[in-house]
């Protein structure tokens, strides 16, 4: 398993976020608006009802039949009316704590009367202030803390301390001196009769106090109480303490009358009831009816827009949804494949509009001629399978809406399933497209289960079209198929140049031998071009293993190394009975070359006009790797010619950028192993597992994986593979377990060039440093340097 060695790489990456217009989500929500806009035009024609010219007192001139189920709102009304008057006011009971209030009275009166610094007339004159704000304050206190905790609603306390405050009762004043009399025992014998009275009488609802309130003396003299002057004061401070319990709440009343209202059921008018006959003169009510359901041509309604507004919202959401979930990055965050969803879309809505236009009463079924799959196989080979599934829903709703002609329903059923039929039927016949003739074979298969879904849809609905109808309506179907063919080969053209697509079909024409640059490549450099060729098979199968475009990566590793063109006897696959030009020059100078292929093969891609993906796998496929053997090397020669050296270890590495797709770095560890297998004489397999390991790790260490999406288990899944496919080209050079023990007597490992291949070893070393290109040096490097190193001696 790979180990990661840097902070900088976690198992997760983040795609780096960039600038321009592709990336700007400004355009990426304009692009939405106009593809919300784009379905709300489109389906208008369907979705608006029809209306009708009439007026008050006039005789209608045919039967308006309703063209849905309306709402008869006058009905209604009389009926929530009712509802509501039959709601009762609503009077919670709600306690105050009243024992509590006389318990706290009373522990003030024996406080102060225990105090002996306070004279009696003082204490006649507290309690006189006292005792009614101890009621203030309780009531007030009650009040808050319900309204902090939202015990009650605060139109409820409102009326709480309304009907408390004007229902408080006033205490005589003869009683705040029978009260400045009462000693602790006294107050003792009082406090539990008085919470016991206040007790009783507040159990039940009191909604007026004063009824309460005369009650109170009965109950004193039934207690305990033997002194007169006791029982007069506790009957006046429980009088005091009696407050109302039982309120009105106008809120929860309201609430009850708007429940009662929301659940009176609507009263209707059904759909295809006849709201007006023939003949029948037109009242104020009836055209109100109309009116409020937005069916005169003299009103304007907003409310069908605006639904109609809403629905093409929802589509436009489901495919933002789609994008946002989508886990393609290139998807995510580009708007260059919005932009081109987009057009799709507006193509796919515009025919759908074009051929709704054509549809009459007696010949709807030349709705069956709209090309309902072009949209779903442009996504298809342009962008990706599962956004096709998306915009197959998508657009089958939106055309059953667009194609519908029948006045009592929004969504017809019949052009709805033929589209999703033909949509899934070319999704599955494009899934692996490689070759522009299995459009044609798609389009067949359009043409067949059109065809066929309108047969069975006639014999579901038996009676729904004659048989001659149903022959018509097959035929356009199986039209719309080949209509769907020359359309998608028109256009497939222009959106691959238009938005510079490297759809599976241009991929394929791009590895095509034939092609220029190929040939280019083959006839003037062929070590590069089988080098490029062993290295799309590595990084095709690589890609593949964690989900990557594996025909992007074999086609982009073709052409990874073009640049060597301009200088391939600097390069050791080019190399053939010659000797080393990098013996004779500077090693700045060799590194200079040999960095400069990337840029210049990006540059003769574009020349050639070759897609973007393509040219920044060949620019990126080094990243900014250290060319460690001509930095040593350089090292070296300063140290013989005594001097301090003028450059770092950055004059000596790739110029980048780093590898900014996955694609991008799968071609880049490509590149590296297969330079690396080759240059082993008798690899075994263990050696291959630790060279590919080795090499991953290095890039990692050397952070040329930090600009990409690649995660440590896509690594290890890399390196699997890489090792499983040079298990099977190298197999005839690999030494397998069994091989080893037959040669333990030998040495194992590389063996010594032999003097006369000092030349080829020397070429080695350099194109190993090309082609690893690592921060340290791979296996194969290494070796390759001690061989150099070796035939300088």
């Amino acid at each position: 398993m790979l180990q990661a060695h840097h902070s900088g790489n976690g198992s997760e990456k983040t795609p780096v976020q960039k600038a321009g217009w592709k990336y700007s989500i400004g355009v990426r929500v304009i692009i939405f608006i106009c593809l919300g806009v784009l379905f709300y035009f489109g389906m208008s024609g369907s979705v608006l009802p029809e209306k009708f010219d009439i007026e008050v007192g006039h005789k209608s001139e045919k039967d308006i039949v309703s063209p849905k189920q309306i709402e008869d709102k006058k009905a209604t009304l009389k009926a929530q009316e009712e509802a509501v008057e039959a709601i009762s006011p609503i009077y919670p009971i709600v306690s105050i704590r009243q024992e509590k209030l006389i318990d706290d009275i009373f522990s003030r009166i024996e406080d102060i009367n225990k105090d002996d610094l306070i004279s009696f007339s003082e204490k006649v004159d507290l309690f006189r202030r006292v005792i009614p704000q101890m009621f203030e304050d309780h009531v007030s206190k009650f009040v808050r803390d319900s309204r902090n905790n939202d015990t009650y609603s605060a139109t409820l306390l409102d009326e709480i301390a309304k009907r408390v405050s004007e229902q408080a009762y006033q205490i005589p004043e003869e009683t705040y001196i029978k009260i400045a009399r009462l000693t602790p025992e006294d107050v003792q014998e009082m406090r539990p009769v008085g919470r016991e009275i206040v007790g009783k009488l507040m159990s039940d609802s009191v909604l007026d106090a004063s009824g309460a309130r005369t009650k109170v003396a009965e109950h004193v003299n039934a207690s305990s109480l033997s002194k007169r002057s006791s029982r007069e004061v506790v009957q006046e401070l429980v009088r005091l303490s009696i407050t109302p319990n039982k309120f009105f709440d106008a809120e929860a009343t309201q609430l009850a009358k708007d429940e009662a209202r929301e659940k009176t059921p609507v009263v209707y008018i059904k759909q295809g009831d006849v709201i007006v006959k023939r003949g029948q003169v037109i009242t104020q009510e009836t055209y109100d009816l109309l009116k409020a359901n937005d069916l005169l041509k003299t009103e304007v309604n907003l409310w069908p827009q605006f639904g109609l507004l809403v629905l093409s919202l929802l589509f436009t959401f489901a495919i933002y949804m789609y994008i946002r979930q989508n886990s393609l990055h290139r998807f995510k965050y580009n708007n260059t494949q919005l932009l081109m969803l987009a057009l799709i879309f507006g193509i796919e809505i515009v025919l759908y509009t074009i051929v709704a236009a054509a549809q009459s009463a007696t010949v709807h079924y030349v709705g069956f001629l709209a090309p309902a799959a072009l949209g779903v196989i442009l996504v298809t080979l342009l962008l990706d399978v599962s956004a096709a599934y998306v915009s197959a829903i998508v657009l089958s709703l939106a055309g059953s809406i667009i194609l519908n002609r029948q006045q009592d329903i929004l969504f017809d059923f019949n052009y709805g399933l033929l589209s999703l039929v033909v949509s899934f039927a070319a999704i599955f016949a494009l899934s692996r497209a490689s070759q522009r003739s299995t459009i044609i074979k798609s389009c067949m298969m359009v043409c067949i289960f059109g065809a066929g879904s309108v047969f069975v849809l006639s014999i579901l609905q038996d009676g729904l079209m004659t048989s001659r109808e149903t022959l018509f309506a097959a035929g356009f179907a199986f039209a719309s198929g080949l209509v769907t063919a020359v359309l998608v080969l028109g256009l497939m053209p222009f959106f691959e140049a238009t938005f510079g697509i490297l759809s599976a079909l241009k991929l394929v024409e791009l590895s095509s031998p034939n092609q220029p640059l190929l040939r280019k490549l083959l006839t003037e450099t062929p070590g590069t071009y089988h080098h490029s060729v062993m290295v799309g098979n590595l990084a095709e199968q690589a890609a593949e293993a964690i989900g990557a475009n594996g025909l992007l990566c074999r086609v982009g590793a073709f052409y990874h190394d073009i640049g060597k063109t301009k200088r391939p006897s600097y390069f050791i696959e080019n190399q053939t009975n010659m000797d080393n030009p990098h013996d004779f020059i500077d090693p700045d100078l060799s590194a200079s070359i040999i960095t400069a292929h990337a840029r210049d093969g990006a540059e003769m891609l574009k020349e050639y006009k070759i897609p973007k993906p393509i040219r920044d796998i060949a620019e990126q496929h080094h990243g900014t790797s250290f060319l460690k053997f001509f930095y040593f090397k350089a090292l070296k020669l300063a140290e013989q010619e005594g001097v301090e050296p003028s450059f770092t270890e950055d004059d000596f590495r790739y110029p980048g950028p780093k590898a900014q797709s996955k694609e991008a770095a799968i071609v880049g560890i490509a590149d590296s192993v297969e330079a690396a297998v080759r240059s082993l004489r008798h690899p075994t397999v263990d050696q291959i597992e630790s060279m590919i390991q080795k090499i991953i790790r290095d890039k990692l260490e050397d952070n040329q994986f930090n600009e990409c999406d690649l995660t440590m288990r896509e690594l290890d899944s890399i390196a699997h593979s890489l090792k499983e496919t040079v298990m099977g080209i190298f197999h005839s050079r690999i030494e397998y377990p069994d091989m080893v023990k037959d040669k333990a007597s030998k040495p194992q490992g590389i063996q010594e060039p032999k003097p006369s291949q000092q030349g080829t070893a020397q070429s080695k070393s350099q194109d190993n440093v090309d082609s690893v290109s690592s921060s340290a040096p791979s296996e194969a490097s290494d070796i390759s340097e001690k061989k150099d190193s070796n035939s300088k001696e």
